[in-house]
């Protein structure tokens, strides 16, 4: 990612002051802050090519845009839409660009849109998606099942090379949906005696919990059952994906399981019965096909009517979780039903394209997910169970696009292999489930993707790797290479600084300034950062989720005195209260290098802090062949107060001199103190106490603490291994040099 997105900070300072609503340059850009944001933004080299258009929409709700591409002065393209986003069917030639867009209602030149540059490059991969009546007639012609790849053949015709492959996913399948024939019990309305649309108690979220496991479950058994009958033939398999089947079926669409009370629930319903009923199509009697299709009819158009409604709400504020991942099973669903439902035309036009266009909403187009890894995961695991099938009716392969190929190597360099726990955001403290991950990788043709796959231990999950195209596209790749030892993915405000990469033993600095802020899965960690040496967790976030929005999730949790970052007056940290608010409560990557020896990065996260701050940056270095970090925090308040450097850790604390520490886990260890201690900035260090840890975890909780002051600095050094190297510090009128054993940085005084 290092050689595409460090060449200019002048493109990541226009993407965050978009982002954070500070800017308002025309009508495109709204003052609501949770709306989309015009793409391409100025000045940026676009990854794929054609690039996707975006804006805010126009206050009259004309019936239209014109959207106006130039070059040289002269208009090359001219472009129609009824929505407030454009992508064009046809890759442009490489070249400097400036497009703009207005009302197609109204021709007067103040109707225009400023205009706006970017960059096609020959780097810019191409990704074209056909019109849509040409997608839809892809997916009306192709013969079920339409959501397996071509060459798919029942097991008994499997060459060696295919039995080699997956012969062991197949009889684990065989295991697992055996298993569960006769101990799995049938899902019934009556389970779930709550309603619990719009309700927020530990009994409504362990009830939704509930609906989500087991749902899940019977989905994932009646999709099984449904292949392992095309793949074996066995009339038991049959059987038991029309059982299942049936009891998805019989669920009440306004019960429980609906899309009012378990958003969740009813897309997996609706999913999971379309895709048995497109592997079953020829062996399903015309009656059951239809009740389970009239199921799959009355659900969908549940979510069509929520991200349609408010005139395409999702197309304007694609800032939603939920929404944006419905979206794509509302793509996937309309993919397999258009032509046999007939509600699934209009779900097809709303959702198909704009899904492959958008994707995701929480990173720009290099990829990468403010979120957190763990919601991530997540997301990956949607993506094979979106992406495989829609690519199969549709012939639009999802993992060629870039933001897809952006994703991945964000993966690799903040879930690299051996790492023990998610960062960043809901649900860090987390295990990651490596499945996900390996299956996602395997479907890249790239030397990256088969670096990242080989490096993980143990297979991917049975259904997705059944019904993959043969052979898996990273076994094709030529060679297998490490990404990056440092990355910057700007549109996050993600930063990661390794060792060695490709290392198990690798030392992990990841830093985070995000302009999503502390949005709805992200946290009050602007400016923060966990360490992680030899395969251990050393420097860490704590707390856990014990369910969205509990009073420990508000009170802990989220909050900034939770994590490595910058306090004050006790614990007060960024500002976490409320919902979009937090979008403009954000930090920001202002400088990113990085070279053999030396990594550098700085983040703002000043809007964070509210009124309370006039400046909170945080500046870090890696200074490799030290295998030391300097890091460097200069705030500016317009009042007095405490400062305080958190720092938490999943092993106690040893407190020596000078105010330092030293943290040992397993074979690492980590020796932090401050560089600069005299009479002027007394910095003293103490043991905090928080709320009791996840059950079966440990973490202690420390900070570091200046008098009460406008100003507060703090200049730490993070001795991985605790080396203790030299240090030797000369002052200089605005800088100073700072010598950490046979390397020198200069540090802004």
């Amino acid at each position: 990612m290092q050689s595409r997105l460090s060449g200019t900070m002048h493109t990541l300072l226009l993407s965050c002051l978009a982002l954070s609503g500070a800017a308002r340059a025309d009508w495109v850009v709204s003052t609501q802050l949770e709306a989309v944001r015009p793409a391409p933004a100025n000045f940026q080299v676009q990854p794929q090519n054609p690039p996707a258009f975006s804006w805010s929409r126009h206050s009259a709700n004309p019936p239209g845009y014109v959207v106006e591409v130039r070059q040289n002065g002269s208009t090359v393209y001219t472009f129609t839409t009824d929505r407030n986003w454009y992508l064009p069917s046809k890759a442009f030639a490489p070249g400097h660009y400036q497009w703009r867009v207005r009302p197609s209602n109204s021709t007067a030149a103040s109707a225009w849109s400023d205009l706006r540059e970017f960059d096609i490059g020959t780097a810019s991969a191409h990704f074209e998606v056909p019109d849509n009546a040409a997608l839809k007639s892809a997916a009306s012609a192709r013969k079920r099942p339409r959501e397996l790849p071509a060459g798919f053949s029942p097991s008994a015709s499997w060459t060696a090379d295919i039995k080699a492959e997956r012969a062991k996913a197949l009889a684990t399948l065989k295991s697992e949906i055996d298993y569960k024939i006769p101990t799995m019990k049938a899902v019934r309305d009556a389970d779930w005696p709550l309603v619990t649309a719009g309700v927020n108690t530990a009994a409504a979220n362990s009830q939704n919990a509930d609906v989500r496991t087991r749902i899940n479950t019977s989905g994932r058994q009646l999709e099984g059952a449904a292949l392992l009958y095309r793949l074996t033939l066995d009339r038991k398999y049959l059987n038991e994906a029309i059982a299942r089947g049936d009891q998805l079926a019989a669920l009440s669409p306004t019960g429980p399981t609906s899309y009012a009370n378990q958003d969740q629930g009813t897309r997996v319903i609706a999913l999971s019965l379309i895709k048995a009923a497109d592997l079953l199509w020829s062996d399903l009697d015309s009656t059951r096909r239809a009740k389970w299709l009239a199921t799959v009819a009355t659900r969908t158009n549940a979510i069509y009517a929520d991200l349609s409604g408010s005139n395409g709400r999702i197309d304007q504020y694609p800032f939603d979780s939920h929404g944006g991942t419905n979206l794509g099973f509302l793509a996937v669903i309309s993919a397999l039903a258009v032509g046999d439902i007939p509600d699934a035309s209009k779900w097809f036009d709303f959702s198909v394209r704009a899904y492959i266009n958008s994707v995701y909403a929480w990173s720009g187009p290099e990829g990468g997910f403010a979120n957190g890894t763990a919601y991530a995961q997540y997301t990956a695991d949607y993506a094979l169970q979106i992406w495989q099938p829609l690519t199969q009716a549709t012939g639009v392969n999802l993992f060629t696009k870039p933001w897809a190929t952006g994703f991945l190597q964000f993966f690799a360099e903040f879930l690299p292999p051996g790492s023990t726990r998610h960062v960043f955001g809901d649900e860090h403290e987390t295990a990651p489930d490596w499945r996900m991950m390996k299956a996602y990788a395997s479907r890249f043709a790239s030397p990256q993707a088969a670096w990242y796959a080989n490096a993980i231990t143990g297979d991917e999950d049975t259904l997705t790797l059944l019904q993959a195209p043969y052979p898996l596209p990273y076994k094709t790749a030529k060679g297998s290479t490490a990404p990056p030892n440092a990355a910057l993915f700007p549109s996050i405000g993600w930063v990661a600084m390794h060792s060695s990469i490709s290392d198990l033993g690798r030392t992990s600095l990841l830093f985070k300034s995000s302009p999503y802020g502390s949005y709805n899965h992200s946290h009050g960690d602007q400016n923060g950062f966990v360490l992680n040496a030899d395969g251990q967790p050393l420097l860490i976030e704590a707390g856990y989720e014990d369910y969205y929005g509990s009073p420990l999730f508000k009170d802990w949790y989220r909050q900034s005195k939770a994590h490595n970052t910058i306090t004050y007056d006790g614990g007060k940290g960024q500002l976490v209260d409320g919902n979009t608010i937090n979008l403009g409560r954000n930090g920001r990557i202002t400088a990113f290098s990085s070279t053999a020896t030396l990594d550098y990065t700085e983040g703002d996260a000043t809007a964070a802090y509210g009124s309370v701050v006039n400046s909170a940056v945080r500046r870090v270095w890696y200074l490799r062949s030290q295998d030391a970090y300097v890091i460097q925090d200069a705030i500016r308040a317009p009042a007095a107060h405490v400062w305080e450097w958190n720092v938490h850790t999943p092993t106690p604390m040893v407190q020596g001199a000078a105010a330092s520490i030293t943290v040992t886990n397993g074979t690492a260890k980590v020796c932090v103190r401050p560089l600069i201690n005299d009479t002027a900035y007394q910095i003293r260090f103490g043991v905090r106490q928080g709320p009791a840890p996840k059950p079966g975890t440990a973490e202690y909780h420390g900070a570091w603490t200046t008098p009460s002051s406008t100003k507060g600095e703090f200049l730490m050094l993070v001795d991985v291994g605790c080396r203790k190297p030299n240090i030797k510090i000369t002052d200089g009128s605005t800088t100073r040099t700072i010598v950490v054993g046979s390397q020198s940085i200069s540090v802004p005084r």
